[in-house]
């Protein structure tokens, strides 16, 4: 799909995703404050590095939506936040952050196993994950909404999409320029890398830093040729 309809939050019925790709640039001005975020400072930065959900339910084999080759992934990411150190760069980690009840979950109505549930054992970071004690989080779906893009949310009842904190996080340090991994490639990252491109930012994806669910056998392939052609560089 192109970058001018591109998918909603990885939602496989295209129906949704032509539906959102207006509503999403209405929304993307809307700021909400749904989301946990780590106590702000003012430092500034060029570029900043964003770890998309290294979770345990997505990165520990023992998670309830585990993405294979996230043991692949996680050294990558770790290598990617070291570096980013080491330049100075902001490091952003996004998590999922769900109730114990939300349409989002197959039990309640929707298409995912139950996970990252707020507080449990598989909504925490990887304890693998290089992460600094100062370390900036944005959680989404907090709300019981559907929370791929690190930059925004929608309503999975009424399809109301809301914007998270991230750009603002982004901005007020003079961010323009953004390196993204984690997890998983058609979902979180794609969501999170062409909200990022609609909102502006050169992007850099990371590849080795980067997996795939897969639900069907190319969602991986097309996830990268969506962000590819919303702007981003694959490296």
């Amino acid at each position: 799909m192109d970058y001018g309809a591109r998918s909603q939050l990885g939602y496989a019925n295209t129906a949704l995703v032509t539906a959102r790709v207006s509503q999403r640039c209405d929304a993307i001005g809307i700021m909400t404050t749904t989301l946990g975020l780590a106590t702000l400072t003012h430092d500034t930065h060029s570029a900043a590095l964003i770890a998309v959900d290294m979770q345990n339910d997505f990165a520990d084999d023992r998670g309830s939506l585990y993405v294979r080759g996230a043991e692949r992934v996680l050294n990558a990411v770790n290598r990617e936040i070291l570096a980013a150190d080491d330049r100075g760069d902001l490091v952003v980690y996004t998590q999922d952050w769900h109730p114990e009840s939300t349409p989002h979950f197959a039990k309640d109505g929707g298409i995912w196993p139950v996970h990252c549930v707020a507080g449990t054992w598989g909504a925490l970071l990887h304890s693998d994950l290089e992460v600094e004690s100062n370390a900036l989080s944005v959680r989404k779906g907090v709300g019981g909404e559907d929370g791929y893009s690190g930059f925004s949310v929608r309503s999975p009842e009424t399809g109301e999409v809301s914007r998270t904190e991230l750009d603002e996080l982004l901005r007020s340090r003079r961010v323009s320029s953004l390196t993204v991994v984690g997890l998983a490639t058609d979902y979180c990252v794609k969501e999170t890398v062409l909200d990022a491109r609609l909102l502006g930012y050169s992007v850099t994806v990371v590849l080795d830093g980067i997996a795939a669910v897969n639900l069907e056998p190319s969602d991986g392939e097309r996830a990268l040729d969506a962000m590819r052609s919303a702007g981003a560089e694959l490296v």
